[in-house]
């Protein structure tokens, strides 16, 4: 046991521990772009339009029709993810389509579906 004397002066029962912890945390600027990738789900139409191109490429016009809303809604909200790596577009002609960049974001949104309905892995 030792004071801590750095925030609180409390009492430090597991010192070990607490360094295993600290020495496997990610740093502050991993944090921030974890906080960055989580506020660009903090959105129904992202999310929606994430699991719309998880298994199909779709243009605008697709996006704007299966949400129900406009085609510049649509463009704004595919430059967010772009920004963030998480799609892909590909131009046929004057048709951009887009799709998921890579598989990390669909599993992070079937792991966040399968938490809310309480479904375990085994």
């Amino acid at each position: 046991m030792k004071a801590c004397e750095v925030n609180c002066n409390c009492t430090i029962f597991h010192e070990d521990t607490l360094n295993k912890v600290q020495s496997s945390l990610y740093n502050d600027d991993e944090f921030d772009g974890l906080v960055s990738i989580f506020k660009i789900l903090n959105d129904k139409s992202r999310l929606k339009i994430l699991e719309a191109i998880k298994d199909e490429s779709l243009c605008v016009c697709d996006l704007a029709y299966l949400l129900g809303v406009s085609k510049s809604a649509i463009s704004h909200q595919m430059k967010m993810l772009k920004k963030l790596d998480f799609v892909s577009s590909n131009k046929k002609g004057k048709m951009v389509y887009y799709s998921l960049k890579d598989h990390n974001i669909r599993h992070l949104i079937e792991h966040g579906y399968r938490h809310m309905k309480g479904i375990r892995y085994e």
